[in-house]
């Protein structure tokens, strides 16, 4: 039997890398791969037991910081250990501390930033020093996956390597677990829903990224064309408390309902009957192709990756940032066509089982790593050169 190819796969944040990795690991071929997670403590074991050949847990901080420094001695320390064919570092932070403790050893780079981090909107500072770290890091891989085609463009803008280092393999959902799992696990009754009530929600942490104060604006507009509108937010974050005195001085208590954080947002995007993501930046949105997966209309933010997620007017509506104006009036539009509601479903759904299934990612990231393990033998990834 031939060697299997040996993965190492680090990563610090958890989230949406989370899922990722689930999904990436649960239809990545066990015939030809074996893969090992190294990660910080924000991931669950058991999440991981059937995918995983060993699964190794260490302090890692978000936070830049002298921390990193023992990161990187005990990333070094595990690649060692386990000699992998490959090391796959996810998200920035992984990204940084893995290919810092990866220089020198025999293995094939491959860095997933998972939407980039100078691309956050924040303060200049942090966006330049972010870039700055991207700039020197990028010669200690060999490969580095963009999650849509935004992504690379930011890149090469950036000038963070040359064209030939990087590779776009769209994220994906897992469209046959959606398809085999148990419909109506929650009830809008259980929040405190009218049946006949119009639900316009979205799934995301409630901070400054996923615009939450621009949905409850929307929101205000949105309840004085259609009375019977109620609004979900599934998540829980640093602006819920401002979200919520929001509601409440704009008579919109009784019809704001906040899961907090849940294990199953798929289970609660079933009593949508609008989805909405108004970020203001997005690597990808995963949550997108998840909204048109479970037959949702869309109207998102038209920033970053998102168009090349939802065509706008043909599998959802997108709307500039920061207008809650715009927004509301793509909500009424579909509420008001019930024909333009179908049409968006099922273009959306059809884009999802063409471009954005779990299955094609797990594929293109096969050959991507049978690629890279064919020219890590031969000597192309020994020296983390800066070929670009």
């Amino acid at each position: 039997m031939e060697k299997k190819i040996r993965i190492l796969h680090i990563a610090q944040s958890a989230g949406g890398v989370d899922r990722y990795m689930r999904m990436l690991l649960k239809y990545v071929d066990k015939e030809k791969f074996e893969n090992i997670f190294v990660c910080s403590q924000d991931f669950k074991k058991e999440d991981y037991e059937d995918s995983v050949i060993a699964f190794e847990q260490f302090p890692m901080k978000r936070s830049i910081g002298l921390s990193d420094l023992k990161a990187m001695r005990e990333v070094r320390k595990l690649i060692r250990k386990y000699e992998p064919d490959i090391v796959y570092a996810h998200s920035s932070k992984a990204g940084a501390v893995a290919r810092a403790a990866d220089i020198g050893l025999k293995n094939f780079c491959i860095y997933n930033p998972h939407g980039w981090a100078f691309n956050m909107r924040g303060s200049k500072a942090k966006q330049m020093l972010y870039l700055a770290i991207e700039k020197m890091a990028a010669p200690f891989c060999e490969k580095i996956v963009c999650i849509s085609d935004a992504e690379k463009q930011s890149a090469l803008e950036k000038n963070i390597c040359g064209a030939r280092k990087l590779t776009v393999i769209f994220n994906g959902v897992d469209v046959e677990a959606y398809k085999s799992q148990k419909g109506g696990q929650v009830r809008r009754e259980e929040l405190g829903i009218p049946e006949d009530a119009f639900v316009v929600g979205m799934v995301g942490r409630i901070s400054p990224q996923k615009a939450p104060d621009i949905f409850m604006e929307a929101a205000k507009k949105i309840k004085e064309k259609i009375p019977s509108a109620h609004f979900v937010i599934v998540g829980n974050g640093e602006l819920e408390e401002q979200i919520t005195e929001y509601a409440g001085n704009n008579g919109l208590g009784d019809v704001l309902h906040i899961t907090g954080w849940v294990e199953n947002p798929a289970a609660y995007v079933e009593l949508f009957d609008v989805a909405v993501l108004l970020s203001r930046w997005e690597g990808f949105g995963l949550v997108l192709p998840e909204y048109m997966m479970a037959g949702k209309p869309v109207v998102a933010s038209n920033v970053d990756a998102i168009p090349d997620v939802v065509q706008d007017g043909v599998s959802g509506l997108l709307v500039e940032a920061d207008d809650p104006g715009a927004a509301a009036e793509a909500v009424e539009k579909i509420f008001c066509s019930g024909e333009m509601r179908e049409e968006l479903v099922k273009c959306g759904y059809e884009t999802v089982k063409k471009r954005f299934d779990a299955k094609r990612m797990a594929y293109e990231s096969e050959k991507l790593f049978l690629e890279s393990a064919a020219k890590g033998r031969y000597g192309y990834g020994k020296n983390k050169s800066a070929a670009s």
